[in-house]
């Protein structure tokens, strides 16, 4: 199987170097990279710089990724965030076990600042909300809620069954809900490899995340026109209760608060 992994980034170009490394270090390397910058042109190794104005295009860099590497050969694809550093065994892991009709998702482990990537297997500590299988052997899932674009891989065919990402959102939030649910109602299933840890590096982050309030309302606004439902509860709510919003969850509406 020819492996491909994706990876977008604006910015981060130390975290990059550092998934490089690890991908360097792996039991088996990919036969396809493919590094999209989102209108950054020094993102180092990119294959490709695609247009930023404004919101990051996250969606259609992701597509735009996958289909150089489709393009390139690649049987598999694999994506992983711009934070994140693989563990030796990710890529030949996630090759072994994808199978057509699967979105296959390994377990993400938050690093604290100040962590050693020399000592990643000492810090394995995945994500509490997220299955966690046993190494080497895979769990169904059916909540596609949980599905989240920081480590994931598919087959070519499950891909372009599936059509990519909803170019429909630009910026942070909404998107991998809304190709969770485009999978589900596709007939994909959800499963959960153990053992193919990814080691989110850590960065600054609020909560809720108000830095990307404009984002977030205009993403949540297609999620809800597509699906007739809101994502991102949680922040929508601490949103409101900012008065940053105003949020009217059974009427459909979602506006941005203006200061006077």
């Amino acid at each position: 199987m020819t492996t491909a992994v994706v990876t977008i980034a604006a910015g981060r170009h130390d975290h990059l170097r550092a998934q490089e490394a690890g991908l360097r270090s792996g039991t088996a390397q990919p036969d396809v990279r493919v590094i999209v910058a989102m209108g950054d042109p020094d993102v180092p190794g990119a294959t490709v710089v695609v247009p930023a104005d404004g919101a990051l295009p996250l969606a259609r860099a992701r597509n735009v990724g996958a289909r150089l590497a489709l393009d390139a050969g690649a049987e598999v694809l694999v994506f992983l965030d711009v934070d994140c550093i693989p563990a030796p065994n990710l890529v030949a892991s996630y090759t072994e076990h994808v199978r057509d009709g699967v979105v296959l998702c390994g377990p993400v482990t938050y690093l604290p600042r100040g962590a050693d990537p020399g000592r990643l297997a000492e810090l394995v500590n995945p994500h509490a909300a997220r299955p966690n299988p046993p190494a080497g052997q895979v769990e169904r899932g059916e909540n596609w809620d949980l599905f989240w674009s920081l480590s994931f891989a598919v087959t070519a065919t499950t891909w372009t069954d599936l059509g990519g990402f909803c170019e429909d959102y630009e910026g942070y939030g909404g998107e991998d809900t809304d190709f969770g649910w485009t999978a589900r109602e596709r007939g994909a299933h959800l499963h959960w490899l153990g053992g193919a840890h990814a080691f989110h590096q850590w960065h600054p982050v609020s909560s809720p995340p108000v830095e990307r309030l404009d984002d977030i309302v205009v993403n949540a606004r297609v999620f809800h026109r597509r699906w007739g439902r809101w994502p991102m509860t949680g922040w929508l709510t601490a949103f409101a209760e900012r008065g940053l919003v105003e949020w009217d969850p059974d009427g459909g509406t979602l506006e941005r608060r203006r200061r006077a």
